[in-house]
């Protein structure tokens, strides 16, 4: 399957994999959700009316909807709003035809899609997620919170944000390897228009911060899956331990919310200003020093805990200090505006809205990274308004750069004074709900019982809610009027914008350019490389050039695979969210007091589903291997700094790094309980280090191999590549098999992953390397699989090479794991 049918066939949807359908599939799905947690936020606001609540929802519910709407609105609704617009505009504003791993692209987006309607689901499983959207330990475990965690719905929402995290991680990846591996011939770094800037700064942030997240809850579900102990031991630091892995993802995740926002106002503010943003190549240092330092202050978020004063302190003067670069960028933007002629459209009037609601939400921020401060604020409304002020000014930008790109998306123009209107409405709605919060701020968070002289503050924040959703149903009317009857949107809708994006049709055609854009003479050109021509984009019209299109190789832009992996890991997902019984009904049989934590009578539905789930990930990730796609390529593009990388193997590292930071986060938790307890030896029947010791040789031995495989295939020796990799799945299978006797010598005396929390450390670390080269395992018999039968990898050997990265980085994290848990 290679060719795309119409927009008006449900099959389009499906198969797509161009980057302009993703992108509109992304944003339609991130309104869809931005509608399902209003609606949430309305029914907790009208239990607030008055102390003690109205008795519209109970204690049960109001939980529900309170941790339910946190968690959509920040993880499925306001980064995938931005990758929505991401995922339209970046390549067409850097040149690319396409982002640079199509297939990866739609996949990302059918784990989005259906993390979330797995997420919607767990409403129908019981008791859904209803203790807060940062899952505090040891809240988080059934053992400590049977009322609201013992359910089915409470895994489902876990493994919903399980799934999500890992289209994040696949996005990521593919948006790094797009903007440093195919922008136009010409765009440098410090070219790159601010959007792009905003996005690749992003999705920097998204790599690793994500990938703590990803640690965390695979430790969590464990313990509510498994049954492990990893937050059941509170004695033991678990608590903390939760805190400082979620936190270190929790606070670059504001800035991974804003980065998008903050990009699409500095493209508006130059494009309605009619002046290049101020001190550009400042804000981009600024923008690059908060990305990193965004990674420093997450202990802030810890004050209330034991660490001690001088780190509190430390903490303190980080978090405060990453305000700095952002007054730096709020100047910038404010002496941009007095510096130029501005023009309030709908666009420019959204996100000069978010600049102001930001500075407020700034300025309260800085209260809170105060020590003294923050021992009064936290926990209350305070926070809540400020934490609105910040993440909703967000969505105001974003929402100013869907009015913005609309034209160029849909090829029509809205009713600019509807548009005009829903701001006004919007911007008035959004001051009446959260300002009174300020006012309120002693009103403790996520409770429905306050001081009655309060009352009258959450009652206009209550009406502000209202109107602010009505202000959502104004700017769905605008779109959608335009999209029945709104005029023809010309290419370039706006006077002075000068990005590439709009030097291409509304909307553009499905490669994006009609011939090879380039920025070799300082302005946009477009290249025909047949006649070597060139025709001058021009300095603000972006004139287009009418030569015929490049002859090139058929590029495919449509596979169904991605939708099927999409729906083999949701299949697989569901399933799991029902195995707990199971799992504490053995640990019963086997003299664990845990049996408290089942969900429910045993069902078999939910073996069956996982089982099932399994065979179509399987089997659809088996064709995605074998079918032929041909992505479209750049043969011209600047790709410093990874000039001499492959494409596919710059993706490869990315994901390694990624990767990285998830065993640094799972072995840092073993050491941080380690330290906690005193380094105590794992329990009485400690792991053999023989046996361990076997196994790092085994490993060693098996990226020995590699190597010669990596050899084979450059030889064009089919026999030895076949042979090399036979012999690399071999010893990976001896490392499994010796892995398991290990695993049954421990089971024979009574010891198992739930049996204490130092043996579910032991348990799970190496369970989780274990997985790993199992996966390592299905990917060296598919590629054995293609050698016999289509003599692959002989001309082009990269493949092998990509396996062989994979492959020692796994045999590396094996000798960090082997003395950690054999040898100390």
């Amino acid at each position: 399957m290679s060719d795309l049918p119409p927009r008006t066939s449900v099959k389009r949807w499906l198969v797509t994999t161009n980057h302009k359908d993703i992108g509109i599939l992304y944003l339609v799905t991130s309104l869809f959700l931005i509608v399902v947690g209003g609606v949430l936020a309305l029914l907790f606001r009208v239990q607030l009316w008055e102390s003690g609540g109205t008795g519209f929802l109970t204690n049960t519910e109001f939980n529900q909807a309170v941790s339910v709407h946190g968690m959509l609105m920040i993880f499925w609704v306001i980064s995938p709003l931005g990758v929505a617009l991401g995922n339209y505009v970046v390549p067409l504003q850097i040149g690319a035809k396409d982002m640079a791993f199509p297939r990866l692209n739609a996949m990302s987006y059918w784990f989005y899609l259906f993390s979330g309607l797995l997420l919607l689901l767990s409403f129908f499983q019981g008791v859904t997620w209803a203790n807060g959207w940062y899952m505090y330990a040891p809240l988080n475990i059934p053992i400590y919170n049977p009322g609201y965690t013992l359910t089915m719905g409470g895994n489902s929402a876990i493994l919903a944000l399980t799934l999500f995290v890992i289209s994040v991680t696949l996005g990521s990846v593919n948006f790094l390897t797009t903007i440093h591996r195919c922008r136009a011939e010409g765009v440098g770094l410090w070219n790159m228009p601010m959007f792009t800037w905003g996005t690749l700064l992003t999705v920097w942030m998204m790599l690793f911060a994500f990938a703590a997240l990803l640690a965390a809850l695979i430790l969590l579900l464990t313990d509510r899956l498994l049954l492990t102990q990893y937050f059941a031991s509170t004695g033991q630091g678990s608590s903390l331990l939760w805190a400082h892995m979620f936190w270190f993802f929790g606070h670059p995740e504001v800035y991974i919310v804003f980065f998008p926002a903050l990009g699409i106002m500095l493209e508006t503010f130059q494009t309605f200003t009619g002046r290049r943003l101020v001190g550009r190549k400042w804000v981009i240092i600024a923008m690059v020093l908060v990305a990193v330092q965004s990674f420093l202050v997450w202990m802030h978020h810890m004050f209330l805990t034991t660490i001690n004063l001088p780190i509190k302190t430390l903490f303190m003067a980080t978090s405060i200090g990453i305000s700095l670069p952002f007054d730096l960028m709020v100047f910038a933007l404010i002496y941009t505006m007095v510096k130029g002629r501005i023009r309030f459209t709908t666009p420019f009037l959204f996100n000069m809205g978010a600049l102001v609601l930001f500075i407020l939400g700034g300025i309260t921020g800085v209260f809170l990274g105060a020590v003294v401060l923050d021992y009064e604020f936290r926990g209350t409304y305070w926070v809540v308004a400020h934490f609105h002020y910040v993440m909703v000014a967000g969505i105001t930008a974003l929402v100013g750069g869907v009015y913005y790109w609309w034209p160029k998306m849909t090829g029509k123009m809205y009713d600019e004074r509807l548009g005009k209107l829903s701001f006004l409405v919007y911007f008035t709605g959004f001051n009446l709900l959260y300002f009174p919060m300020f006012l309120a701020w002693e009103t403790p968070r996520r409770v429905f019982h306050f001081s009655e002289d309060l009352e009258i503050y959450h009652q206009f924040a209550t009406v502000g809610a209202f109107v602010l959703a009505l202000s959502f149903l104004l700017v769905f009317i605008t779109l959608g009027k335009s999209l029945v009857s709104g005029p023809d949107a010309p290419d370039n809708p706006w006077t002075y914008s000068r990005t590439a994006e709009w030097a291409t049709t509304s909307p553009p055609p499905l490669e994006n350019w009609p011939n090879r854009p380039s920025y070799a003479s300082g302005r946009l050109e477009f290249v025909d490389d047949q006649s070597s021509t060139a025709t001058d984009g021009g300095a603000a019209a972006h004139e287009r050039t009418q030569a015929e299109p490049l002859e090139t190789d058929h590029e495919d832009h449509a596979s169904i695979w991605p939708f099927g992996i999409g729906l083999g890991m949701f299949v697989t997902f569901l399933g799991l969210s029902g195995i707990t019984p199971y799992v504490a009904n053995f640990a019963t049989s086997h003299g664990a007091e845990l049996a408290g934590q089942a969900a429910g009578s045993t069902n078999i539905l939910f073996p069956v589903l996982s089982v099932v789930g399994v065979g179509i990930l399987l089997g659809s990730l088996f064709q995605y291997g074998r079918e032929e796609f041909n992505a479209p390529q750049m043969v011209i593009a600047e790709r410093w700094p990874f000039e001499g990388v492959g494409t596919t193997k710059t993706g490869v590292w990315f994901f390694l790094a990624s990767d990285l930071v998830v065993f640094g986060a799972i072995i840092g938790a073993y050491i941080f309980i380690r330290i906690h307890t005193g380094w105590q030896e794992i329990g009485t029947v400690p792991p053999s280090a023989t046996i361990g010791l076997i196994n790092t040789y085994v490993l060693l031995t098996s990226s020995f191999t590699v190597v010669i495989a990596l050899v084979m295939a450059e030889r064009g020796n089919k026999r030895g590549l076949l042979g090399s990799m036979g012999v690399t799945s071999l010893l990976g299978l001896t490392f499994l098999a010796t892995k398991g006797y290990e695993w049954s010598y421990e089971f024979s005396h009574g010891i198992y992953w739930f049996t204490d929390l130092q043996y579910s450390m032991y348990f799970v670390t190496t369970g989780l390397h274990a997985l790993h080269v199992i996966l390592g395992l299905l990917i060296a018999g598919f590629m054995i699989y293609r050698i016999v039968t289509v003599d692959a990898y002989l001309e082009d050997n990269r493949p092998v090479e990509y396996f062989g990265l994979y492959w020692h980085f796994v045999d590396i994290v094996w000798v960090f794991l082997f003395p950690l848990f054999y040898l100390m």
